[in-house]
């Protein structure tokens, strides 16, 4: 139960923190070419029903100004998003009644084209500013450090044993290229559809040819490869039950009970089933073969440290974290880019990986920690901003291809052409809405 309110903790924070710094966006924008915003919401309040507004009775009373300001500020009671309304503009409160009287100078649809573009592309250029400012804090404070893909080895699940890959294998080339994060094999196999990889099984170098209508598989089977760990001790624990014993660092574990493992994800299933028992296990220290019983306690394990992958780990100052944090946002917005062709390529059946909040909350941490928290952050800043550049009606790529059409033609479209592609775009964003909790639900249920 404490896990599941810390996610939810988490996503309801960082949903927040993202459809403000969004909707600022075209709230500053708005402000600095002259156009009234009339709310600023986080979250709908749908049916004209609010947890707070600045309007309401109770805070005019305690800040009397409040009554007098131009913008209501405020918390709706529907959480599945955020608007800021903006006077003279057909957006998502639907609210037509303007267009009844003549326009006022101070209206969105009286400005420029260019002011107009500006305002409608504020909140996805403010996402995107607030990633690489995610990403400058976290290269300052931890650098960047990933585990590397040369020399390490993959663990693979049923799908990747199914295209041909086994436990050991090193991935040597995508293609013809050289893949250097470990931990971004299984994105960039899918995301660069690729076709041939080149792998190192026992010293001999061998080519898996890719079925592209496996990549929707892909997307769907999280933990493809794992980190092959090699059952080499490092150190005996103090509070380890072998703690007396001669295991020594650089022992690797060969046999446990008489079955070979190659790697500790061999031995987990092994050792559990003997814990609380004794158990036979050989070690290969130097050339020679040593076997020697040792107790496993009650949580399946022998009570030893392993050798960790080697992690690279580049270091950056806050000047040099800056252009470092536009490279990582701007790489993240390509993978992105790619994921989406994917979703939006039936064949890859991609759009089954859809989630909505649900999913969201899954890539959580169980409990609080401030570095995946701005990753994850970061990250769904990229989204948010990339989901709302498509060309659909009610997201603000949408409005922009109006504009620029408007800006190339000469030729505004009407207001009642705008209104009716409001509608149809709010009808194609709550099919996407229903994909996404669809899937989740699906999910859930298998």
């Amino acid at each position: 139960m404490t896990i599941v309110l810390i996610k939810t903790l988490q996503v309801i924070l960082a949903l927040s923190i993202l459809i403000l710094v969004h909707e600022f966006g075209h709230f500053l924008f708005a402000k600095i070419f002259g156009i009234r915003v009339d709310k600023f919401y986080l979250f709908f309040d749908a049916g004209d029903k609010r947890i707070f507004s600045t309007k309401s009775k109770w805070f005019t009373k305690i800040c009397p100004k409040a009554a007098q300001w131009e913008t209501e500020y405020g918390i709706g009671w529907l959480p599945l998003g955020g608007y800021c309304k903006i006077a003279g503009m057909v957006d998502e409160s639907m609210d037509t009644e303007y267009l009844q009287n003549e326009p006022q100078p101070w209206e969105f649809r009286t400005k420029p084209a260019w002011q107009r573009l500006l305002v409608m592309a504020g909140g996805v250029l403010f996402n995107f500013i607030f990633a690489i400012l995610m990403y400058t804090c976290i290269l300052t404070r931890w650098g960047d450090s990933y585990i590397s893909n040369e020399g390490n080895s993959i663990y693979v699940n049923e799908l990747a044993y199914d295209m041909g890959f086994r436990n050991g294998d090193q991935i040597l080339l995508f293609d013809d290229e050289k893949p250097e994060n470990f931990g971004m094999l299984q994105a960039d196999l899918a995301r660069n559809g690729v076709k041939r990889v080149t792998v190192l099984r026992d010293n001999d170098t061998i080519n898996i040819y890719i079925d592209q209508n496996m990549i929707g598989d892909v997307l769907q089977s999280p933990g493809m490869f794992g980190l092959a760990v090699p059952f080499v001790i490092s150190e005996v624990s103090e509070t380890s039950p072998n703690r007396d014993s001669d295991l020594r660092a650089g022992d690797k574990v060969i046999s446990i009970g008489g079955v070979n493992v190659e790697f500790l994800q061999d031995a987990r299933p092994l050792l559990m089933d003997l814990a609380g028992e004794t158990a036979e296990i050989s070690l290969l220290r130097g050339a020679d073969t040593v076997r020697m019983d040792v107790q496993v306690d009650t949580a399946g394990t022998i009570g030893v440290m392993l050798e960790r992958p080697y992690i690279k780990t580049k270091e950056y100052s806050f000047l040099s974290a800056i252009p470092g944090g536009c490279v990582k946002a701007y790489e993240t917005i390509g993978g992105y880019i790619q994921d989406l062709k994917l979703v939006f390529t039936p064949s890859t059946e991609a759009y089954k990986s859809v989630g909505s909040f649900i999913a969201i909350g899954q890539v959580f941490p169980s409990a609080w920690d401030w570095y995946s928290f701005l990753n994850i952050l970061a990250l769904l800043s990229i989204m948010l901003g990339v989901m709302n550049l498509l060309p659909i009606p009610a997201l603000d790529g949408g409005h922009i291809v109006f504009t620029i059409y408007e800006m190339i033609t000469g030729r505004k479209p009407s207001d009642k052409f705008l209104y009716i592609m409001q509608i149809i775009g709010m009808i194609l964003v709550f099919g996407l809405m229903f994909l996404a909790f669809g899937n989740d639900i699906a999910r859930l249920l298998r």
